[in-house]
């Protein structure tokens, strides 16, 4: 039969993207390749693992059975070199970690490169997703969670925590003026999430000591694009410090209503299945970021 590991991943990539035109991007390969490794691994098995449909690719149900050996195989080769990694004394291998776009932009992305410098045997793959997202389907190894986590599946550790606020640009204050108190809001343009609607909770206590819910002026899915907004003085903002240390030190975006802030620290947690033993590779990322954010934190 002689299957190869290539037809193996290949099988699993078009599966994890939906289509063999984007397995192949994801595998640098053509299209035709990756068509033809499919379909040569469908004629070692002589059986169908796909069914080609004019909107998707589906799973039959020898596919779905082979899918899961698959990942076995794969992951066993991922160990395998691990250990002979770990017998030269450093972690190896690919790490696959997944972040929402603000923190893989303003918190991973700058570690990157200490950390390949302290580890070059691991080779890192980046995806960012705003909401969470099933670990196994996007083969991921480890995703950075921001907020409270709901999934008791998941193996989690702490790696620090981050401190919400109200900020505005000097120039949208200048226009507007500065809210002095939290009922002043009613009169400002607020910049404010689509989704989860939870983040339009804001850590400011109205005169009835509740907390404050907002209806956006402008709303987006991502916290990056809010900050923009922000910075471009269209409204107020709140959030994270991770995001906004640099443009508070720069003084492009200033606090608004400190004396009115109800602190809340949103923890920060790497995550990976409960069931599955965690790797070198992904100790020694987590640790090093783990320790990189607890030395420079983000509330300065």
């Amino acid at each position: 039969m002689n299957i190869t590991l290539d037809e193996i991943q290949n099988f699993i990539a078009v599966v994890d993207t939906g289509s063999i035109t984007a397995a192949a991007q994801q595998l640098e390969q053509t299209v035709s390749a990756a068509s033809r490794s499919l379909a040569r691994l469908e004629q070692k098995l002589k059986t169908t693992l796909l069914r080609r449909t004019t909107r998707r690719l589906e799973l039959t149900d020898e596919g779905e059975a082979f899918l899961e050996r698959a990942r076995d195989i794969v992951a066993a080769v991922e160990n395998a070199e691990e250990q002979m990694a770990a017998r030269r004394g450093r972690p190896a291998g690919r790490l696959r970690i997944d972040a929402a776009s603000p923190f893989m932009l303003h918190v991973v992305v700058p570690l990157i490169a200490g950390y390949r410098e302290r580890f070059p045997d691991v080779e890192l793959e980046l995806h960012s997703s705003e909401g969470y997202i099933d670990l196994l389907e996007r083969r991921t190894d480890v995703a950075l969670r921001i907020g409270r986590l709901k999934d008791s599946t998941l193996h989690a550790r702490p790696i620090g925590t981050s401190q919400v606020r109200c900020l505005a640009s000097p120039a949208y204050l200048a226009r507007h003026g500065r809210p002095r108190k939290v009922s002043d809001l009613r009169k400002h343009a607020l910049l404010g999430f689509t989704e989860p609607e939870s983040l339009n909770e804001w850590p400011l206590l109205d005169e009835g000591g509740e907390r404050v819910r907002i209806k956006p002026t402008i709303g987006s899915s991502s916290g990056e694009t809010l900050r923009q907004l922000a910075l471009e003085g269209n409204g107020i903002v709140c959030l994270s410090d991770f995001m906004t240390r640099g443009d508070r030190e720069a003084g492009t975006l200033v606090p608004v209503l400190s004396k009115h802030i109800a602190e809340l620290r949103q923890p920060i947690n790497a995550v990976y299945y409960r069931n599955t033993a965690i790797s070198a590779r992904i100790a020694s990322f987590v640790t090093y970021l783990a320790e990189a954010i607890g030395e420079h934190g983000f509330d300065r």
